[in-house]
């Protein structure tokens, strides 16, 4: 057999049908995807996640580990109580608990953990890395999760915030004119001169065309040695069903790195990509040629294809909500799109940090 080394030579110089073994019966092999050069380290994360890009390279640039780079670096979102879709002061589930989901996937050593419904923890994403390091399952969830993360001396806390709990009685409030209950403009209780989205701090909050808040961060990074790694976490859709589980700690959906090829997370309407293996699918697209953008892009369109529920769709047949893709290939190119224009993504690449356009499918509607 051919050395893994002789293949990437052969490889680099050959088409991409001959790159992936199109048409025999030999397996895929991670190209067409492969190393062209030294790497720049590069990290990649949804729009909250600048300080998470800067902590993610700055740790592999000093030769620490990927998983725990981009872990590190959404642990400062996940403690962040200003961040409303993350950890602490996440908005909570209908019946006013906050319950979190997380996933991580390490790609040298091919290694992957998972929380969902877990409450009481400010940094689920940490209780991921370690179902994976510690245990010889994958996904962990509600009670049992909780459990595990305290016998390995996590606190357990109150994740709720003021501010978060007053979003909640608010919404309580007008989901119904048949109740009782006041909303916090009508108790005198809502912040002076402010409105409701500065008030509850939901800026980077996805609320398109009236669906209800929803937030996630996701952080992907690649070192000079061509290594990924990748975390998703979040707090959900808000006022969700008690028990709900979004795509963030489904691995496949939220969340996918294949050392070979690439790394991809997403944000937005969990139900769409845990339809369409989104993340997972993004990766195959990288191997199969495409850029990281262009990837996002066709994934992307395979959720508009799937979305025909009339109650999800807007007045031009299209979602009536958002999802984002953030990727990183195997040569440290990257990318990110959504379904609607106007988000950003955050970057950072040989030390500089700033937001980038997402690619989009469609304009917003005005």
């Amino acid at each position: 057999m051919s050395s893994r080394r002789d293949f990437l030579k052969t490889s680099a110089g050959v088409g991409v049908g001959a790159a992936v073994g199109l048409g025999s019966a030999q397996p895929l092999r991670g190209a067409p995807a492969v190393r062209k050069s030294v790497v720049v380290p590069v990290s990649v994360a949804s729009g909250n996640g600048l300080e998470a890009v800067e902590t993610a390279v700055r740790n592999v640039t000093q030769g620490g580990d990927t998983l725990d780079a981009v872990v590190e670096g959404v642990n400062i979102v996940e403690r962040d109580p200003g961040d409303a879709s993350v950890g602490f002061g996440g908005l909570p589930n209908l019946d006013g608990v906050v319950q979190l989901d997380s996933s991580v996937m390490h790609g040298p050593r091919r290694g992957a953990g998972a929380v969902a419904c877990i409450e009481g923890i400010k940094t689920p994403s940490s209780v991921a890395r370690d179902v994976m390091r510690y245990t010889d399952h994958v996904l962990l969830v509600g009670e049992g999760a909780q459990r595990f993360a305290l016998s390995m001396g996590y606190q357990l806390e109150d994740l709720l915030t003021e501010r978060s709990r007053r979003r909640w009685i608010d919404w309580r409030a007008t989901m119904s004119d048949r109740d009782d209950y006041l909303t916090l403009e009508e108790t005198g209780h809502a912040a002076p001169g402010s409105s409701r989205q500065e008030d509850y701090g939901l800026g980077i909050l996805d609320s398109h065309d009236g669906v209800r808040p929803q937030g996630t961060i996701n952080c992907n990074v690649i070192n000079s040695d061509g290594d990924l790694s990748g975390v998703t976490t979040t707090s959900g859709l808000a006022w969700k069903v008690p028990g709900r589980v979004g795509d963030s700690p489904i691995v496949g959906a939220g969340l996918y790195v294949d050392n070979d090829v690439g790394a991809c997370g997403s944000t937005g309407r969990g139900e769409a990509v845990i339809k369409t293996c989104g993340s997972h699918s993004v990766v195959e697209l990288m191997r199969a040629g495409m850029s990281p953008t262009d990837a996002c892009l066709e994934a992307l369109r395979r959720i508009v294809t799937f979305t025909v529920e009339p109650r999800l769709r807007n007045a031009e047949g299209r979602p009536s909500f958002n999802v984002n893709y953030y990727a990183i290939n195997k040569n440290g190119e990257y990318g990110g799109a959504a379904i609607y224009a106007g988000g950003r993504y955050a970057v950072c690449r040989d030390g500089e940090t700033g937001h980038e356009d997402l690619a989009y499918l469609f304009e917003r509607r005005g």
